[in-house]
């Protein structure tokens, strides 16, 4: 079976077409002819390094909203458009991780140097610290920049719940912080 640039866009249109049905061959052609144009364009858009973590994404992205795939464009087209909004996805997350790291550090005392001698975030070692369900509160909230309504829908509880987790992840933080000192 041919990949990549061997192949047109009317064959990748049809195991796309088949795969909609279920078909697991049309499935693994459609990925193999499309792959290493995913792979290009996230290492364009974000980095090498972590280009093959957003290709897999895009394709888990992909199958699930494949049934929703009408042919009325390229489905190149389609499948790179995911790519986008996976890489946008992935580098909003992760200038929301800079940012409240720069905040943590700069509550840190001596003018923001972690005490961490390894070099890992100061911010992932104090969100570790958080019980389970507060950091995966503070972290649809406050990194991922879900509202509290659509944590509430991920963590399947009332946004009153959300909003008190939130607010208890964020004491603990100050307070791991002030102990810090």
């Amino acid at each position: 079976m041919a990949t990549g640039d061997d192949v047109s866009n009317d064959d990748v249109t049809g195991w796309a077409l088949r795969a909609q049905q279920g078909d697991p061959l049309a499935m693994a052609a459609f990925v193999r002819a499309t792959q290493p144009d995913v792979w290009r364009f996230c290492a364009s858009l974000v980095d090498v390094d972590a280009a093959d973590d957003l290709t897999q994404e895009t394709y888990l992205r992909a199958f699930r909203a494949l049934p929703g795939f009408a042919a009325r464009a390229s489905v190149r087209t389609w499948l790179l458009g995911i790519a986008r909004r996976t890489c946008a996805d992935h580098l909003r997350t992760v200038v929301r991780r800079r940012r409240l790291d720069e905040v943590l550090r700069a509550r840190l005392p001596g003018g923001g140097a972690a005490p961490d001698p390894s070099g890992a975030s100061a911010a992932t070692d104090l969100l570790d610290r958080l019980p389970a369900e507060r950091r995966a509160a503070f972290v649809l909230t406050q990194l991922a920049g879900l509202s509290y309504q659509e944590a509430a829908t991920v963590e399947n509880v009332p946004i009153g719940t959300i909003r008190s987790r939130v607010a208890r992840a964020r004491e603990d933080l100050i307070t791991a912080l002030s102990q810090a000192r």
